[in-house]
């Protein structure tokens, strides 16, 4: 009894914060029953104006989660904060829209959905708004009061790392390698700047790095070597607004547009490549295990109870 006593207690001292969560699909059901419907059509709205916008809410869900947990510090507006941070400058967008469906929240809901869940919410509403998959959302995280360029820095992973390096990544926010290669999948949608893949056009070249050498050629001429560096170009060439598995069919041909997307496939990590092979042959199965994905990713560390706020205008705290 006594050995049970000593594992309950250090396993609530490793896991509080997860077994301490009380996240619920009907936790506004009461006190804001037209949430999903009032975020449900600003999205609609949002994505049938420029599609390119439902990747970046993904985006921005994802770069919330990854530091200090899906606490909607990302939202808060500030030179020093994490919007700024190298992984989000120029790049993160969307906080606009975001402000605006907040708003209209605010306006059916006074004081009664988080920032940090609105966010889960606009993800995967984006993601079936393209013909993706759904999946159940879950409520209650709270807002934080403060966040870290710093950290934004240190946790986000660049496009720059190899599988085994990913693998890390994501393990440490306790996500495995089936959702670290189901959650890259999102990269079926959405752009990506020329100088987070210009040096795979050019050199010097990564260990293991490859690429169809007329993917090569073909990038090149809207990612030129002297400049250019903010160009775009879609992360599946193939169906850029449209949620499918057609980009780890891209993986299997050489044309992954970031280094951190081709070493799913020919990096030195087998269970990676299997899983893109699984995912390429299957679309129901990258569907369900996305979703599976998305659910664990927005349970990150999140805040709840008496801990942070419910932030009024997510640009700030209360």
């Amino acid at each position: 009894m006594a050995i049970m006593s000593f594992v309950l207690v250090l396993l609530l001292a490793l896991h509080g914060s997860a077994l301490g969560q009380t996240l619920s699909s009907s936790f506004y059901r009461s006190s804001c029953p037209n949430l999903t419907t009032i975020v449900r059509a600003a999205v609609q709205q949002a994505v049938q104006a420029e599609a390119r916008i439902a990747a970046s809410f993904v985006r921005l869900h994802f770069h919330d989660c990854f530091v200090n947990g899906c606490d909607a510090s990302i939202l808060l507006d500030g030179a020093n904060l994490e919007q700024n941070a190298r992984p989000n400058a120029g790049s993160a967008r969307g906080f606009d829209i975001v402000d605006s469906i907040k708003s209209s929240v605010e306006s059916s809901c006074p004081g009664v959905v988080s920032c940090a869940d609105l966010l889960a919410l606009i993800a995967r509403d984006s993601v079936v708004a393209l013909n993706g998959p759904s999946w159940t959302v879950v409520f209650g995280r709270r807002d934080s009061l403060t966040a870290s360029q710093s950290a934004a820095n240190a946790n986000l992973p660049p496009p720059t790392l190899n599988a085994s390096a990913l693998i890390a990544s994501f393990q440490n926010q306790g996500l495995s390698t089936r959702d670290m290669v189901a959650l890259s999948g999102a990269h079926t949608i959405g752009q990506a700047r020329c100088i987070t893949f210009k040096a795979r056009l050019y050199g010097p070249f990564q260990i293991g790095d490859q690429m169809d050498q007329s993917f090569n050629t073909s990038l090149q001429s809207s990612c030129p070597s002297s400049n250019g560096d903010t160009n775009l170009s879609p992360l599946d060439v193939q169906t850029p607004t449209s949620f499918d598995n057609r980009y780890f069919r891209n993986l299997q041909n050489r044309r992954g547009l970031l280094f951190s997307d081709q070493t799913l496939f020919s990096g030195d990590q087998a269970s990676t490549r299997n899983l893109v092979n699984s995912y390429a042959s299957s679309q129901s199965t990258f569907f369900q295990d996305f979703g599976n994905a998305m659910v664990r990713m927005g349970n990150i560390n999140v805040l709840t109870g008496s801990n942070g706020e419910i932030r009024r205008n997510c640009g700030r705290t209360n």
